[in-house]
């Protein structure tokens, strides 16, 4: 079902979808393509909403910068200056983040108001992305498909085609809290990742270009462990770019009981622990899983590739499957 949510100071309405299925139940705006709240239940049957949100419109517009819920776009992360290569021209994106691009530039995906239709057991989020917006090459057209599978599993499944070289990095930035949103922090979950190696990043949070192992450091978490604080790290997945999802990380609960498995066909993972969240929340509050490419692929062409021609489809899926233990 749907519903109007609010209005932006433009005048334009914003929407909400509920979508509900094996016990799950997820809301979704129009603006952002924003997860505004995610309810499953515990070991005990009991539901909550596990992302962090705004119960309002105003809400997100006041607050952009955490991208609560947000679908990333063009580029998701990073691009180191601003700045990259592409066939001899260099194009200039705006510095939103010290000197660099984060998350598609000053008014990315997550701020912009989608087309929304109804498909089976789900929802298909629509939108052209013009020659030149915040510096990108070419227009893209981009679809987001949002589904419930029979298990309540939330799929995201992303294409895209464009009609001139360009880049494309898409991802869902949900924060989770599996013992429920306003809960407190999070730094207690435990966290597994299929990932031998991460980029090191300088003091800009940009990766040096070395893929480093883990073993030996904090950043091993082959074997479940509690995560704690201080995470905004790009992790190198074993399995690389795939056609189709595989599991690449669970995130549990202790406390509730509550699991969430990550699948995906992209070949990263970046694991932000949420220390610079602010009101309503406190650092910690939340835990962003981000299937990705690397940050500042583009300036990085050992790094898998970004790159998307004419004539070709950009795909990427990921799968958020819950459960309890």
């Amino acid at each position: 079902m749907s519903e109007l949510f609010g209005t932006l100071p433009d005048g334009s309405p914003v929407h909400r979808w509920t979508l509900e299925r094996a016990g799950v139940r997820v809301r979704v705006l129009s603006y952002g393509g924003i997860v505004q709240g995610l309810e499953v239940p515990d070991r005990d049957g009991r539901a909550a909403d596990v992302v962090l949100g705004f119960d309002d419109l105003a809400g997100y517009v006041a607050c952009p910068e955490p991208y609560f819920g947000a679908l990333i776009g063009r580029y998701a992360n990073r691009i180191a200056g601003g700045r990259f290569p592409l066939d001899g021209r260099t194009y200039a994106l705006a510095r939103n983040d010290g000197p660099n691009s984060l998350h598609g530039g000053e008014r990315g995906f997550d701020k912009r108001v989608w087309d929304v239709t109804e498909v089976e057991h789900g929802l298909r989020l629509t939108r052209v992305s013009p020659h030149g917006e915040e510096g990108f090459p070419g227009r893209l057209a981009v679809t987001a498909t949002y589904t419930l599978d029979e298990s309540g599993a939330l799929r995201f499944a992303y294409e895209a085609v464009t009609d001139a070289l360009t880049v494309v990095n898409l991802t869902h930035h949900g924060y989770f809290n599996l013992a429920g949103a306003r809960a407190g922090d999070a730094g207690g979950h435990e966290l597994r990742l299929a990932a031998a190696r991460f980029t090191p990043v300088d003091a800009d949070l940009i990766p040096t270009g070395v893929l480093q192992d883990v073993a030996g450091t904090r950043f091993d978490f082959r074997q479940p462990r509690k995560t704690g604080a201080g995470y905004d790290h790009n992790f190198v997945l074993d399995k690389g770019v795939t056609a189709s999802p595989v599991e690449v990380a669970e995130l549990h609960d202790p406390a509730s009981g509550r699991v969430l498995t990550v699948s995906t066909t992209e070949p990263g993972l970046q694991l932000y622990t949420g220390d610079y969240l602010g009101e309503p929340f406190a650092p910690g509050d939340g835990i962003a899983l981000e299937t990705q490419h690397f940050p500042d692929s583009p300036n990085r062409p050992e790094f898998p590739s970004t790159v998307l021609r004419p004539g070709e489809v950009y795909r990427s899926e990921t799968v958020y499957a819950f459960s309890v233990r």
